[in-house]
């Protein structure tokens, strides 16, 4: 037995698990796997999975072309012995583990992304670079509705009344639903998920939860379960959370912001800044990357037909990539900070993505712009709504953008981009193939 496999059975002797729960995150971020009786884990094994898992859809369907072998292979399920930890809302004593996704020669499935963001680290670590992430979560409390075709809604809080209208860092607002808030915390503490701040975003019953700043993969770990637990502890208290971009009419839409950072790994020592404080040529060949590249890898930041219906000018979401100093109309932010903290904020995100392979795909960009010495625009100090479109305004567009960009391509793979590309335009054409009520109410008797 291995010294990973010998800690996990450890850890789930000391804490007297029953049950383990197997997880990958698919290309949506959200939980496949299985649940196995404890008895019956052998970490050291591996289970398996088919591969096809990988391929799946948001709504559960394949693209037309196969994309992995026609014999629709398994591959094995590695167990990541730092990501074990208790499910906290479970009834017997149940553990949950994130696994990581190997072929049966020991190759890792490109198609993963967890493993799509270990290739990006990987590229780092070769040029002796650590990435430091941050990322700010927004999203709704709505009430329960299981009728799709009725618009969500604002819940009621504990005062029996729903909002009156945006309440921007209202703390009386968040307190409203502090008994949803106060399980949050206990059970993120359980699973070593480390929130930060909680404050009330703009939107009617929209929040922000802004996670501590470290490693991207163990962050992009946080943010899986995080988004798992925040939607279990709403559901037990009559509500749901959720991640869509843009759940409602009138409302704004819900971002996750990340903050990067780069640390030499031999220093430790910010490489954003120079020993005098000043800013470096690496800090701004970063953002020149993110300019030059987030056109083209929009995909995976609106990853939805529904993501672009944040994107647009006046919603307090970015339509082009200018950048500016703690300038939020930017897609591209420099928060004011100490030089050893200096940072990129990239606005762009919804929170409807993958947190695995915005990660990768961000530091991606950057990582570009640094290699290739891309020189920025001047930053600038007005209102960047005012400035011209940049940005793909429609899924279609942004998909046809990632299959043409090659440097990407390069670095990820074409297998994977091309995939991912494949599974985007199946989503499409299903939304697309649907007829919604706005069609209906104004073209059916007046056209």
């Amino acid at each position: 037995m291995n010294a990973n496999a010998q800690q996990i059975e450890q850890w789930l002797d000391q804490h007297h698990i029953t049950e383990v729960e197997c997880l990958i995150p698919d290309m949506a971020g959200q939980a496949r796997g299985k649940i196995v009786p404890r008895h019956k884990y052998k970490p050291g094994a591996g289970l398996r999975l088919p591969e096809a898992v990988l391929c799946m859809s948001v709504t559960g369907d394949y693209p037309e072309e196969d994309f992995t072998s026609v014999a629709d292979p398994d591959m094995r399920l590695v167990p990541d012995g730092s990501s074990v930890r208790p499910v906290p809302w479970a009834k017997e004593p149940t553990a949950q583990i994130i696994h990581d996704c190997e072929r049966f020669d020991g190759s890792a499935v490109d198609l993963s992304p967890r493993h799509v963001l270990k290739r990006i680290l990987k590229c780092y670590e070769q040029e002796g670079w650590a990435p430091i992430v941050a990322p700010e979560m927004e999203f709704y409390l709505v009430q329960v509705e299981p009728d799709e075709d009725i618009p969500l809604k604002p819940p009621i809080g504990r005062t029996k009344r729903t909002e009156a209208g945006m309440q921007s860092f209202s703390i009386d607002s968040v307190n409203e639903y502090d008994d949803i808030f106060d399980v949050m915390y206990d059970w993120c503490e359980a699973q070593g998920i480390q929130l930060d701040t909680l404050i009330h975003e703009m939107g009617t019953a929209q929040m922000e939860i802004n996670l501590d700043h470290g490693e991207p993969l163990a962050l992009a770990d946080q943010v899986f379960l995080f988004k798992r637990t925040i939607r279990e502890v709403a559901i037990r208290h009559q509500m749901y959370a959720t991640f869509m971009a843009k759940p409602m009419q009138g409302q704004p839409g819900s971002a996750m912001h990340l903050h990067h950072s780069v640390v030499d790994m031999k220093t430790r020592q910010n490489i954003f800044s120079l020993a005098d404080g000043g800013e470096s040529d690496m800090f701004r060949y970063f953002i020149g990357g993110l300019q030059k590249y987030l056109p083209a890898a929009t995909l995976f930041f609106a990853p939805y037909v529904n993501s672009y219906r944040r994107l647009s000018r006046y919603t307090s979401a970015p339509i082009n990539l200018q950048w500016g100093y703690d300038n939020r109309t930017c897609g591209l932010r420099v928060p004011h900070a100490d030089p050893q903290d200096r940072r990129v904020e990239n606005r762009l995100a919804g929170v409807d993505v993958n947190p695995y392979l915005v990660m990768a795909v961000s530091l991606a960009c950057g990582y570009l712009g640094m290699k290739e010495g891309c020189v920025p625009s001047q930053p600038l100090a007005g209102s960047a709504y005012e400035q011209p479109q940049q940005l793909p305004t429609h899924m279609d567009d942004a998909i046809d953008k990632l299959r043409r960009c090659e440097p990407l391509a390069e670095l990820f793979g074409s297998h994977f981009i091309e995939t991912y590309c494949a599974i985007k335009a199946s989503e499409y054409h299903e939304f697309f193939e649907v007829i919604s009520p706005w069609e209906r109410r104004h073209l059916l008797l007046n056209v």
